[in-house]
């Protein structure tokens, strides 16, 4: 985690960011252990890096982490993980930060109880945009996500 704050090397901030995410796509409990070292709070903030693949790799970290259960859910949106995803969806044509966008979104979406709707509705107009996609997984993902919202 400690490496997600090296700003002077983007390439360690990456590989570091590569390897939590594998962490968190494990069990329950190695994610548990990716959020209790802090390392959320330091991926909503490199959603902001100028780095695209260590924006890229951070989504995709927030996705694994909100797919694990409502209460990573919950915490990754009460970071304001969110907003920066959505902003590099509307910034971004790139299929893979597409790709990995929208199937966060749906993770974010989704589960029961329901998240609060306040914070994911404002992706209703980024996936309403994205079903208009010729990829097939962004369409499928955007198609999911408003799903879990209805």
């Amino acid at each position: 985690v400690t490496f997600l704050g090296c700003h002077q090397t983007t390439k360690l901030q990456y590989e570091a960011a590569w390897a939590l995410t594998n962490i968190a796509s494990g069990t329950s409990d190695q994610t548990v252990c990716v959020i209790e070292s802090g390392a959320v709070p330091c991926f909503v903030s490199l959603l902001n890096s100028p780095a695209e693949e260590v924006r890229e790799q951070c989504i995709w970290a927030l996705g694994n982490i909100a797919g694990d259960s409502v209460r990573a859910r919950d915490f990754v949106l009460a970071q304001g993980a969110m907003t920066g995803v959505l902003k590099n969806l509307q910034h971004s044509s790139k299929v893979s930060m597409l790709r990995n966008g929208v199937w966060a979104l749906s993770n974010f979406c989704r589960g029961k109880p329901a998240p609060d709707f306040g914070v994911v509705s404002q992706a209703i107009p980024t996936l309403v945009q994205m079903i208009q996609s010729s990829d097939t997984e962004v369409l499928t993902d955007s198609c999911w996500a408003l799903s879990y919202l209805s």
